[in-house]
Protein backbone atom coordinates (compact mmCIF):
# COMPACT_ATOMS: atom_id res chain seq x y z
CA UNK A 1 0.00 0.00 0.00
CA UNK A 2 1.45 3.39 -0.97
CA UNK A 3 1.67 6.38 1.35
CA UNK A 4 -0.96 8.04 -0.84
CA UNK A 5 -3.34 5.11 -0.23
CA UNK A 6 -2.57 5.12 3.49
CA UNK A 7 -3.39 8.82 3.74
CA UNK A 8 -6.67 8.29 1.94
CA UNK A 9 -7.49 5.41 4.31
CA UNK A 10 -7.01 7.61 7.39
CA UNK A 11 -8.93 10.55 5.86
CA UNK A 12 -6.06 13.00 5.39
CA UNK A 13 -7.01 16.31 3.81
CA UNK A 14 -7.16 16.44 0.03
CA UNK A 15 -4.25 18.91 -0.16
CA UNK A 16 -1.95 16.58 1.77
CA UNK A 17 -2.97 13.55 -0.28
CA UNK A 18 -2.40 15.46 -3.53
CA UNK A 19 0.94 16.80 -2.32
CA UNK A 20 2.18 13.32 -1.40
CA UNK A 21 1.32 11.96 -4.83
CA UNK A 22 3.72 9.09 -5.47
CA UNK A 23 6.31 10.08 -2.86
CA UNK A 24 7.36 7.27 -0.50
CA UNK A 25 7.20 8.08 3.22
CA UNK A 26 10.95 8.71 3.46
CA UNK A 27 10.82 11.37 0.75
CA UNK A 28 7.56 12.90 1.97
CA UNK A 29 8.79 13.18 5.58
CA UNK A 30 12.04 14.81 4.40
CA UNK A 31 10.38 17.27 2.00
CA UNK A 32 7.16 18.19 3.77
CA UNK A 33 6.93 21.88 4.68
CA UNK A 34 3.73 21.54 6.73
CA UNK A 35 4.35 20.85 10.40
CA UNK A 36 0.59 20.72 10.97
CA UNK A 37 0.24 17.85 8.51
CA UNK A 38 3.13 16.00 10.13
CA UNK A 39 1.70 16.36 13.63
CA UNK A 40 -1.75 15.32 12.38
CA UNK A 41 -0.29 12.18 10.79
CA UNK A 42 1.64 11.42 13.97
CA UNK A 43 -1.57 11.59 15.97
CA UNK A 44 -3.53 9.45 13.52
CA UNK A 45 -0.98 6.62 13.44
CA UNK A 46 -0.43 6.38 17.17
CA UNK A 47 3.01 7.87 17.59
CA UNK A 48 3.91 8.16 21.28
CA UNK A 49 1.79 11.05 22.62
CA UNK A 50 4.71 12.44 24.56
CA UNK A 51 6.71 12.83 21.35
CA UNK A 52 3.75 14.64 19.79
CA UNK A 53 3.47 16.95 22.80
CA UNK A 54 7.19 17.70 22.73
CA UNK A 55 6.96 18.49 19.02
CA UNK A 56 3.87 20.67 19.53
CA UNK A 57 5.59 22.56 22.34
CA UNK A 58 8.66 23.12 20.21
CA UNK A 59 6.46 24.34 17.33
CA UNK A 60 4.52 26.71 19.60
CA UNK A 61 7.55 28.10 21.42
CA UNK A 62 8.54 30.64 18.71
CA UNK A 63 5.14 32.31 19.21
CA UNK A 64 6.27 33.30 22.71
CA UNK A 65 8.24 36.13 21.07
CA UNK A 66 4.88 37.77 20.32
CA UNK A 67 3.50 37.43 23.84
CA UNK A 68 3.48 40.71 25.77
CA UNK A 69 6.08 41.12 28.50
CA UNK A 70 4.77 39.87 31.81
CA UNK A 71 2.26 37.47 30.23
CA UNK A 72 3.57 34.11 31.42
CA UNK A 73 0.60 31.80 30.79
CA UNK A 74 1.64 30.52 27.35
CA UNK A 75 5.22 29.90 28.49
CA UNK A 76 3.94 28.20 31.64
CA UNK A 77 1.63 25.96 29.62
CA UNK A 78 4.54 24.82 27.47
CA UNK A 79 6.65 24.17 30.57
CA UNK A 80 3.89 22.13 32.20
CA UNK A 81 3.28 20.12 29.03
CA UNK A 82 6.99 19.34 28.85
CA UNK A 83 6.92 18.38 32.52
CA UNK A 84 4.10 15.95 31.69
CA UNK A 85 6.37 14.40 29.07
CA UNK A 86 9.00 13.88 31.75
CA UNK A 87 6.41 12.36 34.13
CA UNK A 88 6.78 15.40 36.40
CA UNK A 89 3.22 16.70 35.89
CA UNK A 90 -0.23 15.22 35.31
CA UNK A 91 -2.65 15.81 32.46
CA UNK A 92 -4.76 17.73 34.97
CA UNK A 93 -1.76 20.02 35.56
CA UNK A 94 -1.47 20.56 31.80
CA UNK A 95 -5.18 21.31 31.49
CA UNK A 96 -5.03 23.73 34.43
CA UNK A 97 -2.10 25.61 32.93
CA UNK A 98 -3.90 25.89 29.60
CA UNK A 99 -7.16 26.90 31.28
CA UNK A 100 -5.39 29.96 32.69
CA UNK A 101 -4.96 31.13 29.12
CA UNK A 102 -8.11 29.67 27.58
CA UNK A 103 -9.18 33.05 26.18
CA UNK A 104 -6.19 33.10 23.82
CA UNK A 105 -5.69 30.62 20.98
CA UNK A 106 -2.03 30.34 21.79
CA UNK A 107 0.78 28.04 22.74
CA UNK A 108 -1.06 27.15 25.94
CA UNK A 109 -4.05 25.92 24.00
CA UNK A 110 -1.84 23.93 21.65
CA UNK A 111 0.09 22.32 24.48
CA UNK A 112 -3.09 21.42 26.39
CA UNK A 113 -4.76 19.77 23.43
CA UNK A 114 -1.57 18.05 22.31
CA UNK A 115 -1.31 16.49 25.75
CA UNK A 116 -4.80 15.09 25.46
CA UNK A 117 -4.60 12.22 22.99
CA UNK A 118 -8.18 12.70 21.82
CA UNK A 119 -7.28 16.14 20.51
CA UNK A 120 -3.97 15.43 18.79
CA UNK A 121 -5.25 16.53 15.39
CA UNK A 122 -6.41 19.88 16.80
CA UNK A 123 -3.04 20.33 18.46
CA UNK A 124 -1.30 19.85 15.14
CA UNK A 125 -3.14 22.78 13.65
CA UNK A 126 -2.92 24.93 16.77
CA UNK A 127 0.80 24.40 17.26
CA UNK A 128 1.74 24.90 13.65
CA UNK A 129 -0.33 28.04 13.24
CA UNK A 130 0.51 29.68 16.59
CA UNK A 131 3.41 31.76 15.29
CA UNK A 132 1.49 32.80 12.18
CA UNK A 133 -1.52 33.88 14.27
CA UNK A 134 0.75 35.92 16.48
CA UNK A 135 2.15 37.60 13.37
CA UNK A 136 -1.31 38.84 12.30
CA UNK A 137 -1.98 36.04 9.85
CA UNK A 138 0.63 37.28 7.42
CA UNK A 139 0.94 34.84 4.52
CA UNK A 140 4.73 34.93 4.56
CA UNK A 141 4.81 34.39 8.31
CA UNK A 142 2.37 31.49 7.97
CA UNK A 143 4.45 29.81 5.28
CA UNK A 144 7.65 30.29 7.26
CA UNK A 145 5.97 29.12 10.46
CA UNK A 146 4.76 25.93 8.79
CA UNK A 147 8.18 25.31 7.25
CA UNK A 148 9.91 25.88 10.60
CA UNK A 149 7.35 23.67 12.33
CA UNK A 150 8.01 20.89 9.83
CA UNK A 151 11.73 21.00 10.57
CA UNK A 152 10.93 21.02 14.28
CA UNK A 153 8.65 18.00 13.98
CA UNK A 154 11.34 16.11 12.04
CA UNK A 155 13.84 16.91 14.81
CA UNK A 156 11.55 15.53 17.52
CA UNK A 157 9.70 12.66 15.82
CA UNK A 158 12.07 10.36 13.94
CA UNK A 159 11.21 8.98 10.54
CA UNK A 160 11.79 5.47 11.89
CA UNK A 161 8.90 5.93 14.35
CA UNK A 162 6.61 7.09 11.53
CA UNK A 163 7.57 4.16 9.30
CA UNK A 164 7.10 1.67 12.14
CA UNK A 165 3.69 3.11 13.06
CA UNK A 166 2.51 3.11 9.44
CA UNK A 167 3.68 -0.48 8.98
CA UNK A 168 1.90 -1.52 12.18
CA UNK A 169 -1.33 0.23 11.25
CA UNK A 170 -1.41 -1.08 7.68
CA UNK A 171 0.03 -4.55 8.27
Amino acid sequence: MTLHDQLVAIAACRDAVEWVGTRPIEQAWAECERGDWMLWLSGKIDIDRKLIVLAACACAEPALAFVPAGEDRPRRAIEVARAWCADAATLDDVRAAAAADAAAYSAAYAANYAANAAYAANAAAAAAYAAAYAANYAAAARTESLRTSAATVRAVIPLAAIVEALNKRFA
